[in-house]
């Protein structure tokens, strides 16, 4: 196995089970004792882990402000959100996940006769004085630097919903079709999201394929829909059309798609 390679596996699996003695590493990963202190060593020099006592532990990756991600790739998102608000219905009860390109979305739907439930407190603030729609904002732990509720109760308000549509984001997108995040704590809302709708939209920027992220939401059997733009990967596209997925490509300004 690569190293690099191998250094994701360590952090996932540091993720998923918390502190492991450097022997239990070395079984998981079928290397040395030896090898797994160097990998740790490296990954501590790189400030993805914390060395602890008896072992080692793995940091959450850092995350962007909201603010920065907003302004990032402005024309593709608001493209992508223009051709997802032409499939939305009057009447339909829709949910916004987090993210700046579910923002751009929520600016396309003003004046909507729709209902639209969302963890994203942005979405929420460009709602919340439009009377037309009707807006439901999930309960939760807040998180600031991203601007979401998170935790058991979002889960839990999730659980007695059924949505006509889930516009999902993600950080990243594999050329297999797995849909990723870049943040743990996020996943199991995306999950509860995916589990309440009767379709689902999936909006992503050609930036994110791949993208970035170590964390598993779902694969592509899970999608209904892919909204992307015009210079998205073509193999991985691909992917999605084999598994069934409909694939549209939003145009820029100059035209549709």
């Amino acid at each position: 196995m690569l190293r690099e390679s191998r250094h994701e596996q360590l952090l996932r699996v540091l993720r998923e089970e918390g502190v492991l003695p450097v022997g239990r590493i070395a079984e998981r990963l079928r290397v040395s004792e030896a090898t797994a202190r160097r990998d740790l060593d490296d990954l501590g020099k790189a400030g993805r882990l914390t060395r602890v006592y008896g072992g080692a532990v793995a940091r959450e990756p850092a995350e962007r402000p909201f603010a920065d991600e907003e302004v990032d790739d402005l024309a593709g998102k608001d493209a992508i959100a223009r051709r997802a608000a032409r499939t939305v219905e009057d009447g339909e009860m829709v949910l916004l996940d987090i993210g700046t390109t579910t923002l751009q979305l929520a600016r396309q739907l003003h004046g909507r006769q729709i209902t639209v439930v969302t963890s994203n407190l942005a979405v929420y603030e460009e709602l919340r004085d439009d009377a037309e729609v009707t807006l439901v904002l999930l309960g939760g732990q807040v998180r600031r630097n991203y601007r979401s509720l998170v935790g058991f109760l979002t889960e839990s308000s999730l659980g007695q919903l059924r949505v006509d549509r889930l516009f999902l984001g993600t950080s990243g997108v594999l050329p297999d079709g797995r849909v990723l995040d870049t943040t743990d704590i996020e996943v199991p809302v995306k999950k509860a999201m995916l589990a309440s709708a009767r379709q689902v939209v999936l909006l992503a920027t050609a930036r994110k394929f791949p993208g970035t992220g170590t964390a598993r939401i779902c694969g592509p059997q899970d999608i209904d829909v892919l909204i992307t733009d015009q210079a998205s990967d073509p193999g991985t596209l691909a992917t999605f059309g084999e598994a069934g997925v409909e694939v549209a490509v939003a145009a820029g300004e100059a035209g549709e798609a």
